[in-house]
């Protein structure tokens, strides 16, 4: 993965994904290491972020190297100043750009720009340093991925295709329930399928939450209105109104299921008061393993690593 960018999750194999999650795991038990002492990432936001902007600040601390972080304001990325431009005079003064832009296609535009390495930090076409995390998570309390039934409820956003297609990679059963007119796009449920062809996997698309959750060892949701659609949120929430993962819903499901979440939540709505605090959720250690994910895939991509891959069995 050294020098390559990270804007889809179909920009790697299930193999790329194994190797991040065994280095993932080697490095949240090695701590501070220096493996990318004298690098430097550029963080540009066009979207609020709080797990995004600290996990990748301290990631590259944490590696020894330094981050530079460059607000909406100061960028103006295709407004004050050209993708292109931007592109071009940041690849002069970093060795990677993460950036979270509401539009996918600024971010590709940004990548045929750059001669850096450029990270989808989050766009409104996937998040895939999310899903990444989450197979980690996963991982780490499944003691495996093969097999295991991932449901998703609610909208097929950015965070739903990048689960799909990760989970298409690693032999995992995926389901999603959305409303009808909110599902995942056929071009990415198509690349998922095939995906799972190959490596075992099933991908199943209905308006039923009840079918998705049934007998599934993973139950995830996310908002119903994402940042940039706040204008939808009160027709939004009358529509996924069916779509609230509660107790109800999880008692289909396995019985060592667990609730997962990308946070922010609206308690209350996609999840009920309660679930996220319950013993089932591992919502936090998701939001712990965004920082240990980005160490280890700024490491892949800048620069290699420096401990023994022991992690991935």
């Amino acid at each position: 993965m050294k020098g390559k960018d990270l804007l889809s999750i179909a920009d790697l194999s299930g193999e790329d994904i194994r190797q991040l999650i065994s280095d993932a795991i080697d490095m949240k038990a090695a701590g501070w290491l220096s493996t990318l002492s004298g690098k430097t990432l550029a963080l540009m936001f066009e979207k609020p972020s709080l797990r995004t902007r600290v996990s990748f600040e301290l990631a590259m601390r944490q590696l020894g190297g330094e981050t530079i972080y460059l607000s909406p304001a100061e960028v103006g990325l295709g407004q004050r100043e050209a993708v292109s431009d931007v592109a071009r005079v940041l690849s002069r003064y970093v060795d990677a750009i993460a950036a979270r832009t509401f539009s996918h296609q600024s971010l590709e535009a940004l990548a045929s720009y750059s001669s850096v390495p450029v990270i989808n930090a989050l766009s409104d076409g996937e998040h895939p340093c999310q899903a990444l995390a989450d197979l980690l998570t996963i991982y780490e309390r499944k003691g495996e991925l093969n097999g295991l039934i991932l449901a998703f409820v609610g909208d097929g956003n950015n965070v739903a295709r990048s689960l799909m297609l990760a989970a298409s990679l690693t032999g995992m059963h995926f389901r999603i329930a959305s409303p009808p007119g909110y599902a995942v796009d056929d071009r990415v449920v198509q690349l998922a399928q095939g995906n799972a062809a190959g490596s075992g996997g099933e991908i199943l698309c209905t308006a039923d939450p009840r079918l998705a959750v049934s007998r599934a060892d993973i139950v995830y949701t996310d908002v119903w209105a994402s940042m940039g659609q706040e204008a939808e949120a009160e027709a939004r929430r009358k529509i996924f109104a069916g779509y609230q993962v509660n107790s109800e819903l999880l008692s289909l499901a396995g019985e060592e299921a667990i609730f997962m979440h990308p946070l922010p939540a609206h308690h209350g709505e996609e999840v009920a008061e309660g679930v996220i605090d319950s013993p089932r959720s591992v919502v936090f250690d998701q939001a712990e393993n965004r920082l240990h994910l980005q160490k280890a895939l700024l490491a892949e991509i800048l620069g290699g690593l420096e401990i023994p891959l022991a992690g991935f069995r």
